[in-house]
Parts: structure tokens; sequence; C-alpha cells
């Protein structure tokens, strides 16, 4: 119990359903040194409690600051470190939620670990699958790419049959005082904190130039490659001089840390992309062995689109989009799908 309204109703479900319910809240994070922002944990543990005494189901906050540090925030900031974009809300649901809670979970006697993601789990002769939420506008399916098989076993997914007004209204129904709470924003362990604020504190600057890639010219300086993803407009600080055109980060280059940036649009090299490679497979069911055709999701709130897998002997995979895609950095996850339903995912090389 996160302290939300979802997780709120997830447990609600759970005990019409008939189960013994017990609330968490998972202690992952307090900041170490300043950070401009908000992180509400006192509060969401506040939330959490009342919502567990409201159902009356015991609650407890369950310390896994530790481990977080170790599996999420130094993946964090060493792939920041490195010039990659990684993703701490995929990794948070392999390694802590359903990895280190789940364990926890299972020692003190628990059955399954249930959350308020807006996906669906379905029992099939050939085991569990994991399909998008009901909800397109708030499915959730693509943060569980990187989970797998056994994990999936002992998850649930409450709500994810529902749409969100409805979760609201069941939160309200119940008297839940999650009920109008607003959604949280931000990095997923760190609340209402910019990401660059965050790095900011963590990471040291490492400056270099700002190359236009059509001429290799320098045209600026940066503070530092960790600062910036590929497709970024905003925050370069480079102004165009020229009417209707913006820069657009479409590369990073480790060597002499240079930023590479050209206009925006479908001719910037290297901002379109119709093939790349993936690492790091995983799998909520069988393994995908054979070439075909698929879906994939490159990014959260993208729609899905047409690919081929074409695995590779090493345990990479080569994927050919039927259609270009737009700003795949190194470190991003690819939700891998056959129609609604969620196979596995891996990340871009």
């Amino acid at each position: 119990m996160s302290g939300g309204v979802d997780s709120s109703v997830a447990a609600l479900l759970e005990k019409r359903a008939g189960h013994e319910v017990f609330g968490a809240y998972m202690k992952n994070w307090i900041n170490e040194v300043s950070v401009v922002g908000h992180c509400p944990w006192e509060q969401d543990i506040a939330d959490a409690r009342g919502c567990a005494e409201r159902l009356g189901i015991g609650f407890q906050v369950v310390n896994l600051m530790t481990e977080y540090r170790a599996r999420v925030v130094e993946y964090l900031l060493d792939g920041y470190r490195r010039g990659l974009t990684p993703n701490p809300d995929v990794m948070c649901n392999r390694e802590i939620k359903f990895g280190v809670f789940l364990a926890w979970a299972r020692e003190h006697g628990f059955d399954a670990v249930s959350t308020g993601h807006y996906a669906r789990r379905v029992d099939t002769p050939d085991g569990p699958a994991l399909l998008e939420g009901a909800d397109k506008n708030k499915d959730q399916s693509y943060f569980l790419a990187l989970i797998n098989r056994r994990q999936l076993a002992d998850a649930r997914f409450p709500i994810g049959d529902l749409a969100k007004p409805r979760v609201r209204a069941l939160a309200a129904e119940a008297g839940l005082p999650t009920a109008a709470k607003k959604d949280s924003q931000g990095i997923c362990f760190i609340g209402q904190v910019r990401m660059q604020d965050f790095l900011g504190a963590y990471v040291p600057d490492a400056p270099g130039p700002v190359i236009r890639a059509t001429d290799g010219r320098e045209i600026g300086r940066h503070r530092g490659l960790h600062y910036y993803t590929i497709g970024q407009r905003k925050g370069i600080a480079i102004p165009s001089n020229t009417d209707g055109k913006a820069y657009v980060v479409v590369g990073k280059r480790a060597a002499d840390r240079a930023l590479l940036v050209a206009f925006d649009g479908p001719d910037a090299p290297g901002l379109f992309a119709s093939e790349i490679r993936v690492h790091s497979l995983s799998w909520v069911g069988d393994p995908v062995a054979a070439p075909g055709p698929l879906e994939g999701r490159v990014r959260y709130r993208d729609p899905r689109v047409a690919l081929d897998f074409l695995p590779e002997p090493d345990g990479t995979a080569r994927i050919c989009f039927h259609e270009p895609q737009r700003a795949l950095a190194s470190g991003q996850i690819l939700a891998l799908y056959r129609g609604e339903q969620l196979l596995g995912g891996g990340i871009y090389l």
C-alpha cells in the first residue's frame, strides 16, 4: 500500500474477494542530501495506514532502503554516469516489489502480493499471462516488462479490469482517505523531484561540447551528458536562430563528452531508427526463441508498434520496426507484446 488510491482499492477488492489481507508500505528512500523538491513519504505512510484501519486489516512499514539503494538507485546513477537512459520504475518492479518485497512476503507466510498496477493477470492452461490494463489511458503493463514467470505467479492486480474513475468511486463509497488524493508524479522513489535536480546532487558535472551533427561544428557547451537523453528538446540552451526550428539531442559521444544535436525533424541524423538491438531479455511467460512478428511499446504512453523479433545466438535480439521510431535511447526499455498480452522486454543497446 503506497498511500495512493490505486493500491488502497486493490486492498479493498482483495478483502471483498474473501482473502486474508495485510497491508504493507515499502519504505525505499529518504533523501541523503539536499535536493530541491518534495518527497511525501511520511504523508503516504499515514494515508496507507489510515486506509488499512478503515478496511480493518493489519499494516506494517517494511524498510527496504538498503536493498533499494543497491538495486535501483545505483542502477539509475550508474546508467546516467555511462550516458544511458535507465528506467527506475521498471527496475523497481523487478528487483523490489516482485523481488525483495515478494521474498519478504513469502517468508512471512503470504501467498501473493497485490499491487495497484493497471494490468491484468489471467490464468491459462499454460500458466499465468499478463495483459494490458482495461483502462488504456492508465495501462501500466510496460512497467512490468522485466518481471519473470515465477514473479507473475505470485502477483495480483485487482484493479486491472477497472477504469480510473471507477477506482476513485469505489474508494469514495468505502470511505477510504485516499479517494480524492492526486496521483503521484515524478521519480518513483523520491516523489516530486526533477530528475535533473536529483542527478545534480549525486553525479558530478562533466562539461563538454555541444556539436551540430550535420557539420561537426561546436555551437555551445553543456554541463554533463547525464542531463540529456535522445530526443530531448527542452533544456539544451542552444538557440537555433532559425524561425520555426529547434535543436534536438540526437546522440551522445562518450570519448570527448560531446552532445550531438540537430534541427528537429525526420531528417535529423540519428533521431529515427528502423532497427535496434536489445539485451537482458526477460520473459513473463515462455521465451520467444524463433524469429517472427511481434508488437512493441518503445516507451510508456506510446502505442504498440509492429516489429520483427530476430533473436541472436549471444542472447540479444535485433528489432526491425515496420515504421521508423523516434528517439530510442540506450538503456531504455522495449516491452514486447502479442496483441494485449505482454510477453516480456529488453533493454536498448
